[in-house]
């Protein structure tokens, strides 16, 4: 049986690195996509089940890539789990305007990580 896939987008190695070693804890197989800038057509060409994003860039346009990868055919069907230290309304509810899928604070991520997959993936 084939592991699921999953992109992990993050610029920080703290926590993007704890969540891909979480990730492959729990079965699945991980690519860091290092530049979001690339993320569609990595998506595109890889297929993955779901893609982990850090909204925390000095250097790239997280929202811009989260709605290039909605208005992209191929892509848009993807659920997008994107995490950040922040507990700010704006910031989440613009998140989920550019096509994340759910939105969760780094705190909770690594400890709710099973439960936040489900619930991304059932949308």
């Amino acid at each position: 049986m084939t592991k699921p896939f999953a992109f992990i987008a993050y610029e920080e190695l703290f926590p993007g690195s704890q969540v891909a070693n979480r990730l492959v804890e729990l079965g699945y197989r991980t690519q860091m996509v290092p530049d979001p800038a690339e993320l569609v057509s990595l998506a595109e060409r890889e297929k993955p089940l779901i893609v982990l994003m850090d909204l925390r860039w000095s250097r790239a346009d997280v929202l811009g890539t989260l709605t290039a990868l909605r208005k992209n055919i191929a892509t848009q069907h993807i659920p997008v789990l994107a995490f950040t230290t922040h507990d700010d309304a704006a910031a989440n509810t613009a998140a989920r305007s550019a096509g994340a899928t759910l939105v969760a604070k780094d705190d909770s991520l690594l400890s709710q990580l099973p439960q936040l997959l489900d619930q991304a993936l059932a949308v």
